[in-house]
């Protein structure tokens, strides 16, 4: 089974098996924002995904 790769760029795999991703919506339109709502979107959130659904797409992880 191949690795879905468009996913996987996605996503950071911690060593203690953690999941993270970006918030959405952070790449433009940051001009207005307040530096501390810019520096809040830099931060990695944890992604909730079944075991089930990962092995789907990271089949080798």
């Amino acid at each position: 089974m191949k690795t879905n790769k468009s996913f996987a760029k996605r996503l950071k795999i911690t060593k203690s098996g953690k999941i993270l991703t970006r918030k959405p919506g952070q790449n433009h339109f940051l001009a207005k924002k307040s530096r501390q709502h810019k520096l809040g979107a830099k931060r990695w959130v944890r992604f909730n995904i079944s075991k089930k659904e990962l092995k789907h797409y990271l089949p080798h992880s």
